[in-house]
Formats: structure tokens, C-alpha cells, sequence
């Protein structure tokens, strides 16, 4: 298991150095984004890719509040579970692992909002004022 959460945290730390190092869009490489989203867009669609009515963000706020209504509905689940188990040790088992299972789930969701947010700073003009794109 240890292996596992090993090779986990190496890929996500590695996809993260590839997100921030290997797309450091400037300005330009931000306009021709910008410029293709525009393109593409119909009548009626939002009109900004980043930023804080943009598409991005839209879809990153949908998908953090359907993970955590999840996981509450999955927390509420096991501790239904955890007191229906009459003692029995397999079902208290379970049920503590469904809880633990929903509160790692959580806590994940929250630290891929941060990350998603924090590569979306970085890569938005005059973002980070510590990422410099020469």
C-alpha cells in the first residue's frame, strides 16, 4: 500500500512540474489561447477562458461542489452504517473505512482545487508576480 501512495504522490509531483515548467505561457501564448476560445465560441457562451467567470473556473467550482456533496453524503453513509453494525466487527470495519475513505476523498478534492488554482495563477498574465516567463 505504502507503494501505492509512493507512486502517487511521485506522478502528481511530477505532473505538476510538467503543468508549471513545461507550459510557461507568456503573454502571447495566453492571446492565441484566448484567441482560439474566441473562435470557437457561439452566442450566448461566456467569453473568458481564466479568470473568475471563466470557463475553467466555472467547471473546477462544479467539480469540487459535486465531490464534496459526495463525500458529506458518503460520510453521513458511513456513520449510518457504523451504527446499524449491531457490533459486528466486519461491519464496523466497513463503515470506518467508507468514513475514512470519504475524508481522504475530501481532502484530496481540496488540495486539486488549490493546485488547479494555484496553475491557473502562475499561468495568467500578471498572475504570480514571483513566476517570470524569461
Amino acid at each position: 500500500m505504502n507503494k501505492f501512495f509512493a507512486r502517487i504522490t511521485t506522478t502528481a509531483l511530477t505532473l505538476a512540474s510538467f503543468i508549471t515548467l513545461g507550459f510557461g505561457a507568456n503573454a502571447s501564448a495566453q492571446a492565441a489561447i484566448q484567441q482560439g476560445v474566441e473562435s470557437a465560441r457561439g452566442d450566448g457562451q461566456p467569453t473568458e477562458l481564466f479568470g473568475d467567470t471563466g470557463v475553467i473556473t466555472t467547471i473546477t467550482n462544479t467539480l469540487l461542489f459535486v465531490v464534496g456533496a459526495l463525500s458529506v453524503i458518503m460520510i453521513i453513509w458511513g456513520g449510518i452504517r457504523y451504527a446499524t453494525s449491531g457490533g459486528n466487527a466486519s461491519s464496523v470495519t466497513a463503515a470506518k473505512n467508507t468514513i475514512m475513505y470519504a475524508i481522504v476523498g475530501l481532502i484530496i478534492a481540496f488540495l486539486a482545487f488549490a493546485l488547479v488554482n494555484w496553475v491557473l495563477s502562475v499561468l495568467m498574465p500578471g498572475g504570480d508576480p514571483n513566476f517570470s516567463d524569461r
